[in-house]
C-alpha cells in the first residue's frame, strides 16, 4: 500500500475567525480531491481511498467521490470513524457515540498517538448539543456552520483516556487494514461498454 501526500487544507469556513483557521471554499476543496485522484489514478493506481478525518469533509469528500465516477473513475470516499460507530456508542461515557472535536473519543485517541500535544490543564468542555430533541437529533442536522461553542470542543475531554484511545485505534487499524487487503483482491468497478451485451 502506498500513502499518498495528506491534502492538509480543508473545508473549515465555520472556524474562520479561530486564529490559524485556513479554509477551501466547497468547489475548491472538491476540485483538489478530484484533480488528486486524478493524478493518481492516471497513474496506474486504480485502488484508491480517499481517506477522511474531518466532519466538516465527510459529505465534501462523498460529492468528490461521485463526481469522479461520473468519468468512471472509482475513489471509496471513507471517513475514519465510521469504521467504528457501534464502538464509539458501547464505549462513549459522555459523548453519545460522538467522535466530536476535541471531546472524549478524539482527545482519546491524541492522548495514545500524541501525547505530547495535548495539554489536559487547558481542556475545556462547551455546552454544544442542538435544540432539538433527542428523537428528532436521530435523523434531522444542519450543515456545519460557524461554531457557536465558546472554544470550539464538541464533547467532553474530561472523561478521555490513553486506554480508550488505544482501544478505538486498534479497532480502526483492523478495519482499516482489512479493507485494504479485501480491496487489493477485488477489481474497482468500471462502467460497462453501452452495447457490449447486444449480438
Amino acid at each position: 500500500m502506498i500513502v499518498a501526500p495528506p491534502i492538509t487544507f480543508g473545508f473549515t469556513h465555520y472556524n474562520m475567525g479561530e486564529i490559524g483557521t485556513i479554509t477551501l471554499s466547497l468547489e475548491t476543496f472538491v476540485d483538489v480531491l478530484c484533480d488528486v485522484s486524478r493524478s493518481i489514478w492516471a497513474n496506474g493506481f486504480h485502488r484508491v481511498i480517499l481517506l477522511n478525518g474531518h466532519g466538516g469533509n465527510e459529505q465534501p469528500t462523498w460529492a468528490a467521490a461521485v463526481k469522479l465516477a461520473e468519468e468512471d473513475i472509482w475513489p471509496l470516499a471513507l471517513t475514519y470513524w465510521n469504521m467504528a460507530n457501534d464502538e464509539l456508542k458501547a464505549w462513549s461515557d459522555s459523548d453519545e457515540g460522538s467522535i466530536g472535536h476535541g471531546g472524549e473519543c478524539e482527545t482519546s485517541l491524541q492522548l495514545y498517538l500524541r501525547p505530547a500535544l495535548v495539554d489536559m490543564s487547558r481542556a475545556v468542555k462547551d455546552d454544544w448539543r442542538l435544540k432539538f430533541s433527542d428523537e428528532v437529533r436521530r435523523y434531522a442536522k444542519f450543515p456545519e456552520r460557524r461554531r457557536e461553542m465558546a472554544h470550539g470542543v464538541m464533547g467532553d475531554p474530561f472523561v478521555a483516556s490513553v486506554e480508550k484511545g488505544e482501544r478505538l485505534f486498534s479497532v480502526l487499524l483492523e478495519r482499516l487494514t482489512a479493507l485494504c487487503r479485501e480491496y487489493h483482491e477485488i477489481e474497482p468497478p468500471r462502467y460497462r461498454e453501452f452495447g457490449s451485451h447486444c449480438s
